[in-house]
């Protein structure tokens, strides 16, 4: 493992009510984030593949916790997102670098398919930056219902040299969603798009 994990937590969100009406069942999420250490901090490097390598095992090690806690195959997940929030002496470019090139193959493996483009967020924060994790469907970016987002934050994180790394999973969409579009039920899953 090339990856530095200072910590790794887990937490799951149920909403039960939402406009003063019951959730039946209950909309859940899941992240699982990691505060890793920025093999970069305080130098501009050409080259990230070191990064890319650390988001590849990050992409295997995290949507397995966060699906464990939702308590459902991975196959079940319906949305899936991905953010990371860089401290201080690191770049933009360090977060884009665990994020993209590498990340999403073992996440989709986890999920059994994943056709959609990864939603995904990055930023440079302080210790207790919030972290939006942007979520949509994982076979159809067109499903209007699971435009969504999940916010989680890190105390003591990220330091300067550090870099904190989030994915989010659902077992459904948003809450009585009512924006019309493509449903879930119609999905085909072949192109990512519808």
């Amino acid at each position: 493992m090339s990856v530095e994990i200072r910590k790794i937590f887990t937490v799951v969100e149920e909403i039960r009510v939402e406009g003063g009406r019951p959730v039946n069942p209950p909309t859940r999420r899941a992240a699982a984030v990691a505060v890793i250490r920025n093999p970069y901090a305080n130098q501009f490097v050409d080259d990230l593949s070191k990064l890319s390598d650390i988001g590849e095992e990050l992409g295997d090690i995290l949507p397995r916790r966060a699906v464990e806690a939702l308590g459902i195959d991975g196959s079940a997940v319906e949305s899936f997102g991905k953010a990371a929030v860089v401290g201080a002496d690191g770049e933009l470019e360090h977060a884009a670098a665990i994020l993209h090139p590498k990340l999403g193959a073992p996440f989709r493996t986890i999920l059994g398919k994943g056709a959609a483009l990864i939603p995904s967020s990055k930023k440079r924060g302080g210790l207790g930056a919030p972290i939006d994790i942007p979520l949509g469907h994982k076979d159809a970016a067109k499903v209007r219902s699971h435009f969504d987002g999940m916010e989680v934050r890190v105390p003591d994180a990220p330091r300067d040299d550090e870099i904190v790394v989030a994915i989010a999973v659902t077992d459904s969409g948003r809450p009585h969603p009512r924006v019309g579009g493509l449903t879930k039920e119609e999905v085909k899953g072949e192109d990512g798009l519808v």
